[in-house]
């Protein structure tokens, strides 16, 4: 699954195309990433738009677009975004093609395992604001954390770290890293985790979540 500095990267390839009106959008209704999205609605609603900002959190990107809608995506195992040339010709895997005047936007997907989600709204979706808080957010304070890992007690340390209602965007590369950086063994027991030592780990996550953002 990707993890937040790979969800980072692709959320960026995206860029060229901000300020830009979608003319046209070309879509594989009938994939499966499609499930949870009207994908008639999101034809519709989207062409003549402008792609306006983007977002990150954890393992999801969102898009929005002028005047009033939304669209969230998320990677899988092998999505990836791209900018084309504007006569792009979409292939088999590119199941999302947002034409422009200058570029393409193109979502693909080989193996099918990402997600596209659409809301039309001037509000961002509920599903987005329920997604834990990013990495980098002050609401993650070392009293927090401890929380957590009492909770986890038992549990290895790098386990919990891999655990996505706390630690979003966080895989095995970011958990062996941020293990690394703060001198603690995976397998010590979460609980275990206290007073220096979580004041070193709460640090380094951020060291290392900013490090994977920038």
């Amino acid at each position: 699954m990707p993890e937040l500095a790979e969800v980072e990267f692709y959320r960026k390839q995206w860029n060229p195309g901000l300020g830009q009106r979608i003319l046209d959008v070309h879509l594989h209704a009938d994939r499966r990433i499609f499930k949870k999205t009207q994908t008639d609605l999101l034809k519709e609603k989207l062409s003549r738009t402008r792609l306006l900002q983007s977002f990150c959190s954890g393992k999801w990107m969102l898009f929005q677009f002028q005047p009033s809608a939304w669209l969230g995506i998320h990677l899988g195992m092998t999505g990836s975004l791209s900018v084309q040339p504007p006569d792009f010709k979409p292939g088999p895997h590119d199941h999302l093609v947002l034409a422009q005047s200058k570029h393409s936007l193109v979502f693909s997907d080989p193996r099918l395992f990402g997600q596209i989600r659409f809301h039309p709204s001037s509000s961002p979706p509920d599903w987005w604001q329920q997604l834990p808080p990013s990495l980098l957010d002050p609401k993650l304070s070392e009293n927090d954390l401890a929380a957590f890992l009492r909770r986890r007690a038992r549990s290895p340390l790098k386990a919990v770290l891999l655990m996505q209602e706390r630690f979003p965007g966080i895989g095995n590369w970011m958990a062996d890293e941020i293990l690394w950086q703060a001198r603690i063994r995976p397998d010590c027991p979460a609980g275990r985790i206290t007073g220096k030592h979580l004041s070193t780990l709460t640090t380094t996550i951020k060291h290392v979540a900013t490090g994977a953002m920038s």
